[in-house]
């Protein structure tokens, strides 16, 4: 392999990267190059049973001795991924660190959540930060104000990868990009071996830990569930994946399949064309992926070891100060495949809160949610399962912009969908109801008074206010 051999002789001139990197990256490289494809046989794909997706409402009920749940916490560890930037919502650094309710960030809720486990039951679970090359150094700094919390923080990075000029498969720093941006994180199918490679893994397995759950620092929703814990233990199940019925809004979401015997994530990258549609209609595949992911971690050990995890590869093209380049990446879901007794559990909707944009933020900063001890829960107030469906216009999109937007945030327990465009002020104590419509004119600022109930209308101009 030419192309091979051209990139390992340019690695070897990089220091910024470890042995295990190396290979890791030769590893991943080599897989693409071959062509190695996994392709998906339309005809054999099956909808998994309740044994291989389990519905939440069947799990067994847990024990009242909280001897035994301290026992089954003991076993626990949190890790959350970490190495996502705040560059879409206008922020810089971890995107951990935006604050979402109450002057508390995903972080903070993230540490109070566990300080309460701990201390209600006497366990000791620790919180895992997988961070990137991007979010490392900020991550250090703001853990140091947890130093006297009742919880241990491990910290480790997942690996760093140099990008590929399209054109000809150099790497880009050999190529005139030193700096941050020749090198990227390879996607949260890393955890894996950067979990190992760090010796957290070694860390855990020797305090005898035995199941971490892992999940994305802005989901919300993803908080410990012990009942989930339990089956898993008690059913041996290496590894699980939380699912939750689709809506029209996740048409795009991995989904689960049992495929050849085996239960295997099935991403829309990896549908032919002709089977787009059916792909993302919600008759036929119902779920989608949280990536709320519960792992053994004596099966996470023994499959990297094996170099068993060969998750389907995804190109992942950008553009860099003009020049092309070329990502490889994996994700932690495609994996399941690859462990014993894998399982997807079907969970409630609550337990997917991510916030992705500002419109999420209006969410979960709004009457429709309340806040305990770290949890974000929704108000009972609120008769529609569903929630709003929320459209800002760019002026929202930045979190500084946004907040300065809205005086207070309005109350939305009775809305189903909210439109924004234009140069448009909230002020305080606004109450939105029903379907609401809200476009200033090109060039016109338009403010919404305080203490306005607006319901089921649309508003173009402030004439439309008082009607």
């Amino acid at each position: 392999m030419e192309k091979l051999d051209h990139i390992k002789s340019h690695l070897a001139t990089l220091s910024q990267i470890g042995e295990n990197e190396k290979n890791g990256f030769i590893n991943l490289v080599s897989r693409y190059l071959s062509g190695e494809a996994q392709h998906i046989e339309w005809s054999k794909i099956q909808t998994p049973t309740d044994e291989v997706v389990v519905p939440y409402d069947t799990l067994a009920p847990l024990s009242d001795d909280p001897a035994e749940t301290k026992k089954l916490l003991d076993k626990l560890v949190v890790l959350k991924l970490n190495g996502g930037l705040g560059t879409t919502m206008g922020c810089t650094g971890p995107k951990s660190v935006i604050e979402v309710r109450n002057g508390f960030t995903f972080l903070d809720l993230i540490v109070q959540q566990i300080e309460n486990l701990n201390k209600k039951y006497g366990c000791n679970v620790p919180l895992v930060l997988m961070n990137s090359f991007n979010t490392h150094d900020d991550t250090l700094k703001i853990v140091d104000k947890y130093a006297n919390s009742n919880i241990q923080i491990h910290t480790f990075n997942q690996s760093q990868y140099p990008r590929l000029v399209a054109e000809d498969f150099t790497p880009f720093p050999c190529k005139g990009q030193p700096g941050k941006d020749g090198w990227y994180p390879p996607g949260h199918g890393d955890v894996f071996p950067a979990l190992m490679n760090s010796g957290k893994l070694a860390t855990f397995l020797s305090q005898d830990k035995e199941y971490a759950f892992v999940a994305n620092s802005d989901n919300l929703g993803a908080i410990v569930d012990l009942k989930i814990l339990n089956h898993l233990v008690k059913n041996k199940n290496e590894y699980c994946m939380e699912v939750t019925p689709k809506t029209l809004a996740d048409v795009k979401g991995g989904t689960l399949i049992s495929y050849e015997g085996k239960v295997q994530l099935l991403e829309i990258a990896q549908v032919p064309d002709a089977h787009v549609n059916e792909f993302k209609s919600i008759e036929k595949f119902k779920i989608f992926n949280t990536n709320n992911l519960w792992l053994n971690l004596n099966a996470v050990k023994r499959l990297v070891e094996a170099d068993a995890l060969k998750m389907e590869i995804i190109p992942n093209p950008k553009e860099v100060e003009g020049t092309k380049v070329l990502q490889l990446e994996t994700a932690a879901g495609a994996a399941i495949r690859f462990f014993e007794h894998a399982i997807g559990i079907n969970v409630p909707r609550s337990r997917f809160l991510p916030v992705k944009a500002t419109s999420d933020l209006l969410l979960v900063q709004s009457d429709l949610y309340t806040l305990v001890d770290g949890f974000v829960s929704r108000n009972s107030a609120r008769e529609n399962p569903e929630n709003p469906s929320i459209e800002l216009g760019p002026e929202f999109k930045k979190v500084s912009n946004f907040l300065s937007r809205f005086k207070t945030i309005p109350s939305i327990i009775n809305l189903d969908s909210l439109t924004v465009t234009g140069d448009v002020w909230f002020g305080a104590g606004i109450v939105l109801k029903g379907k609401v419509k809200i476009a200033a004119k090109p060039g016109e600022k338009l403010e919404i008074p305080d203490g306005i109930v607006i319901e089921n209308k649309e508003i173009n101009g402030p004439g439309d206010l008082s009607s």
